[in-house]
């Protein structure tokens, strides 16, 4: 199990060699910015230590319910620009299913409960942060 939190771009294709050997499946999700309602980027902030040690247990939990081989959860923080990764997990599994509820369930919890905080950035300059949203928050009501 791998828990990144990192301000630099990520190589999805680096990170995930080797990831999985021996899963009958493995399961991956990469969320990019994009360009709602004229957002240039995304501006995330978050308490070092505490974020990776809350997404360190989730991936534990995750790997526990869905009897995960491997979990690989990767977020980043700071300035993304429109159209760059901002996170990715990863996840390996003897079969398939258990595979995409698992990152199902992860990215449910990351989007809801997560511990960053996001401001959006349009060409006039920083916006307001993100609010939760209803859709997200249903979401992770189905685990």
């Amino acid at each position: 199990m791998r828990v990144l939190v990192q301000s630099d771009p990520f190589d999805a294709a680096a990170l995930l060699s080797g990831f999985g050997a021996g899963a009958g499946a493995v399961v991956t999700f990469t969320g990019l910015v994009r360009g709602d309602g004229g957002l240039v980027a995304l501006e995330l902030e978050h308490y070092p230590g505490m974020t990776e040690a809350a997404l360190s247990d989730h991936a534990r939990a995750a790997a526990r319910r869905f009897a995960l081989t491997d979990v690989l959860v990767v977020h980043r923080f700071g300035r993304i620009e429109l159209g760059a990764p901002i996170m990715m997990v990863a996840t390996a599994a003897p079969h398939r299913r258990a595979a995409f509820d698992g990152a199902d369930f992860l990215m449910d919890w990351l989007k809801s409960r997560a511990p960053f905080w996001k401001r959006e950035i349009g060409a006039d300059g920083p916006g307001g942060w993100v609010a939760a949203k209803d859709a997200d928050e249903d979401a992770l009501s189905r685990w």
